[in-house]
This record gives C-alpha cells, structure tokens and sequence, in this order.
C-alpha cells in the first residue's frame, strides 16, 4: 500500500530555503526553435485506464520519444548546454563550446542528454556511470559519442567519481543534482524541464485536479510543480511519487533540510536517488502537497498494468501511475495528470 507523507512546508517553504526553480518557460521555448530535433510531445487522454483506476479523467505527458532520446531529459542538460553555446556569440553553434569537456554521473537518461548536447556543440562527454546502471545505457551513450566510465556501486559513488574528474582534469561538471555552491548549471536543467510542464498546460482540456510526479533528486518534479503553480495556482494537488528504498525527498521534507538517505537497489532505477537536489527541495517543499512512496512490486504491478494498455516504459517511467494502481487515495471525480518519463530500456 502507497504511504502518504504530507508536506509541512506547504505554500511557505523551508525557512531561509534560498534558490528556487524558475517557472516561466519562455527562454526556454525559444531556445528549443533552433534546435531541429525539437518537437512537442503527445499529452495522452487514457479514458479506459482512468476507469479501471477509478477516477473521471487521466492524462499520460508521454516522453517516450523526446527528441529521439527516449525521455524528459533530453530537455534538461542539452538546453544548458545550448544556453553556454549561445552565450558564446559564436556565429556557428556547431563549434561554440570545441575544446569544452563536460563531465558528469547518471542513471542513463541525463547522461544521453549530456552527449547529445555536447556532440551538438562542439564539445566532450564524459559519463560516470555506477555498476548498476544497465548496459544498454552505456551503448547508447557511446553511439552518441561520449566516453563511458564505470564509477562505483550507486550513483552517489559515480556522482562523486565525476565531481572528482572535473576538478582535476578541469573540465565542467554538469549534475542534474544541487548543493551548496554548485546551483547555476542544474537551475538550467531544470529550466528546460520547464518546456514538458509548458506544452501539458496548452494541451490539457480542463486544469487537473491533481498532478503525480515521480522523483529521483527531484528536478523534473520541482519544475514541473512550479509551472503548474504558475499556471494553475493552488488548486492541483501535487503528489510527488518516490521509491519507498529512495525517500530523498520525504526524508528531507521531514528534517527541513538536505538529508541523506539509506535503501537498497531499486528497479526504479532513474528515481533510485539517496540525496535530493538542493533547488528541487527548496521548490518541493513550496509547491508539493504530498510524497508518496511505492514499494517494488507496487511499481512492477503499474508497468504490467501500462504495458496491457500500450503505454510501455520502465518501473522510473511509470512511478506515477502505479502510486494511483498501489491505492493512492483519490475522489472517484478526480482529473489526473501523470506523466511518462521515460520509454522501455533497450537490450
């Protein structure tokens, strides 16, 4: 059964929090028009999966094809990146950043963002990827020219492997994670997250009663929540969706600060994140109303349960659905927007 942590922080925030995510998607909708890949993604009605869930209406952002890498992230370090090549004043993007090496851990999809970003521009990818990582994801990051690194047995390990590369080789560290002193470039990831929130507000039929929103450290979450707020006000009700052996997010919300977390492996291996990004939780405990953790066979059940009705994506992919399929207590008129991350893992 889902468990259900409520956010004391609600509307106010942690005291003295600092950064917070943007909300406003413009710069970011301009940027992506010179980007050829760009194209907006489907928002999906699922009438036939709200009926069996329950409630009156649901709708599935579907990232499985952004910008052919296969999920949201596609949005997040290539926009950073492309902000740094335009900020060059460079009259041929294509070799802006040559000579830059950017640097960085991931669970996969971030780290096919890095490449494809870097590859874009002129410039290195390097990726720390930990052992748990899938090999697949490591091939796909080589097709897009980046070198791949085996670093440790978590990502925390391969995050710290990068940070360490960075510093000596002096290359540029590029996480889709914050924390004191190192905020500028993932506020720009999160910026561009800020496109998928924009294009399910304009395609959406009626505002949603309620939003789910699965997390790893939290970036897509806190960035989506925020444009919804900016759009939407306080009406939605902001479910953020975490795996029960990853509570980053509910752990910090709870301690009013940045925590540390302690679980095992997760087959939620995208949101299978022990310590949170500081700006996502500054924006979380703002904007959030709940965090609710799925078990493994909870998330398991709301994959097979998407893939009978021709959604395929990952346990990571699916998180919000199966909060909703684990018993997530909503009114049977309730107006559900989710979103699918992610597509399935290749190989």
């Amino acid at each position: 059964m889902v468990h259900i942590f409520r956010n004391p922080w609600r509307g106010g925030g942690i005291d003295g929090a600092g950064l917070l995510p943007l909300a406003e998607a413009g710069d970011v909708a301009a940027l992506l028009q010179r980007c050829p890949a760009h194209a907006a993604t489907p928002l999906r009605p699922a009438p036939d999966l709200a009926a069996e869930l329950g409630i009156a209406a649901l709708w599935l952002k579907d990232e499985r094809a952004r910008m052919g890498l296969g999920s949201f992230k596609a949005l997040g370090a290539a926009h950073a990146i492309a902000r740094e090549a335009a900020a060059t004043g460079a009259e041929d993007l294509r070799h802006a950043l040559r000579g830059r090496v950017y640097v960085t851990a991931s669970a996969g999809n971030h780290g096919l963002s890095v490449a494809a970003g870097a590859r874009l521009f002129g410039a290195r990818a390097v990726i720390h990827l930990a052992e748990t990582v899938p090999d697949a994801f490591a091939t796909r990051l080589q097709a897009k020219g980046a070198e791949v690194v085996r670093s440790g047995a978590t990502y925390e390990d391969s995050m710290q492997e990068a940070a360490r590369a960075a510093e000596v080789q002096g290359w540029t560290l590029l996480s889709d994670s914050s924390w004191p002193g190192y905020t500028e470039l993932p506020l720009r990831v999160m910026e561009g997250y800020l496109q998928l929130a924009a294009e399910a507000a304009a395609q959406i039929d009626a505002p949603p009663t309620h939003i789910l929103l699965q997390a790893g450290v939290g970036g897509l979450a806190a960035a989506v929540a925020a444009h919804a707020r900016h759009v939407w006000g306080q009406a939605p009700q902001i479910v953020v969706v975490e795996p029960e052996a990853a509570p980053a997010l509910r752990d910090s919300l709870r301690a009013g600060r940045v925590v540390d977390t302690q679980g095992p492996v997760s087959i939620m291996g995208r949101l299978d994140c022990k310590t949170p990004s500081l700006i996502a939780l500054n924006g979380l405990a703002r904007d959030a109303d709940s965090i609710a953790t799925i078990s493994e066979e909870e998330a398991q059940r709301g994959v097979d349960l998407l893939a009978r009705h021709g959604l395929a994506t990952t346990a990571s992919g699916g998180a919000g659905v199966a909060a909703l399929l684990a018993g997530l207590d909503l009114p049977p008129d309730a107006r559900v927007l989710a979103i699918l991350s992610e597509g399935p893992e290749l190989g």
